[in-house]
């Protein structure tokens, strides 16, 4: 019985001492990322494999900053949207939360991973965004 309660310990400690920090996600949250699969809460998946518009993240040293979508054109640039999502990081219980913040609505997403090239958030209805890095068309 003695022996099963230290596995148990050893166990959580090694568990708890592999997860990843959230701080180091943060440099990597800013950019273009477009869209990649959507996994449902209920198990369901879509794959886009074309998307007309991104998402351009802005955060400053601060932690606050903005989200907005864009629409690529064929000559590199962007089409802006005027709606701007203001959003705020926070670390909490060891997670990543970007906290966002409209005049209409204020919800909240948890950072899973975040690399250079992809990024994967959870909302509140656990419904999983993988992104991936946006590369705009080259057409030379």
């Amino acid at each position: 019985m003695h022996f099963k309660k230290v596995f148990v310990i050893i166990f959580t400690l090694v568990i708890l001492g592999c997860s990843k920090d959230p701080q180091i996600f943060i440099p990597h949250l800013n950019g273009y990322w477009e869209i990649e699969e959507v996994t449902l809460s209920n198990g369901t998946k879509k794959t886009y494999s074309y998307n007309d518009t991104v998402d351009y993240i802005e955060i400053t040293d601060s932690l606050v900053g903005f989200r907005t979508k864009l629409k690529p054109n064929l000559t590199g640039t962007y089409e802006t949207s005027t709606d701007k999502e203001r959003l705020e990081v926070k670390i909490e219980n060891d997670s990543l939360h970007l906290m966002y913040s409209t005049p209409y609505a204020n919800w909240k997403e948890t950072v899973l991973n975040a690399n250079k090239d992809q990024l994967l958030i959870i909302n509140t209805n656990k419904d999983m965004y993988l992104y991936k890095r946006y590369e705009p068309l080259n057409l030379e």
